[in-house]
């Protein structure tokens, strides 16, 4: 086979391609490394440096190469690729000329591979971690700064009977409230069967009452002092110690000595 004329052209002191390697060298770049610079296949820059057209892609491909790595060694562009224009064989013009039904040779930048291109800026990953921790800390705050503003909801209480018969008795006079159980106002208008009951104190008694209801109106030792009551009659009362208790129903005395037996009394009181 006769070996194309143009090779013969490779070690002249002119060619494009001795130019073309002498700089690589002269830079002490290898051409894996102007490969990867120029996404160029390494095997279409060693046919360029030794100038054999058959390896290269197409004429208009293969003279956009030899531009682009002449610009890369720093050569004048213009002068290596008048080089290369005059030494690119005929033959090979008018091949590529009368093969346009063919597909394109591939391109080096469409076989490289660009995994080891692929490069991380460390100040960068570092930026992107530290605003993803200022996000879920001010998430956080936020979330806090909402729960805490939020109104407590309010808590009514229910009294049954039960707790009724534990409730503070009130003292109207000093404040005082009984030690181990108390009476309590049930407080409202006064309705056409509620009547209203004040015990008065003078020292410490023992006292319970009920209304008709079954509501206990007072239960336990009770200090001294003045206490109202209200509730539906008639009432269940009981006493111990009635020396010290004196009792109105409706603003009207209710004679105790007359249910009073040993200081207690035990009665049931109506209007």
């Amino acid at each position: 086979m006769t070996t194309p004329p143009s090779n013969h052209q490779s070690n002249a002191q002119g060619s494009f391609g001795a130019m073309l390697q002498q700089a690589r060298k002269t830079q002490q770049v290898s051409l894996e490394d102007a490969a990867a610079e120029l996404f160029i296949l390494k095997r279409h820059l060693q046919a360029l440096e030794s100038e054999n057209f058959s390896e290269l892609p197409q004429a208009a491909f293969a003279r956009g190469f030899a531009i682009n790595y002449a610009k890369f060694l720093g050569l004048d562009p213009v002068q290596v690729v008048s080089s290369f224009d005059a030494a690119y064989p005929n033959e090979l013009k008018s091949r590529s000329v009368n093969n346009i039904d063919s597909p394109l040779q591939p391109m080096g930048t469409l076989q490289r591979d660009t995994h080891n291109r692929i490069r991380f800026n460390p100040l960068l990953i570092v930026a992107v971690i530290a605003l993803i921790i200022l996000a879920v800390f001010l998430f956080r705050m936020v979330s806090n700064a909402s729960k805490d503003n939020q109104d407590p909801a309010p808590v009514t209480e229910d009294i049954s009977a039960a707790e009724q018969a534990q409730g503070a008795a009130i003292n109207n006079q000093s404040s005082g409230v009984g030690a181990s159980g108390s009476a309590l106002n049930l407080g409202g208008s006064e309705s056409m069967s509620s009547a209203s009951l004040e015990v008065k104190l003078t020292d410490t008694a023992t006292i319970s009452i009920m209304d008709a209801s079954g509501s206990s109106l007072m239960n336990g030792s009770q200090n001294r002092g003045d206490y109202k009551l209200l509730g539906t009659p008639p009432f269940n009362v009981q006493i111990d110690n009635v020396d010290n208790v004196s009792l109105m129903l409706n603003q009207q005395s209710v004679a105790l000595d007359q249910y009073t037996i040993d200081k207690k009394a035990s009665f049931e009181l109506a209007p």
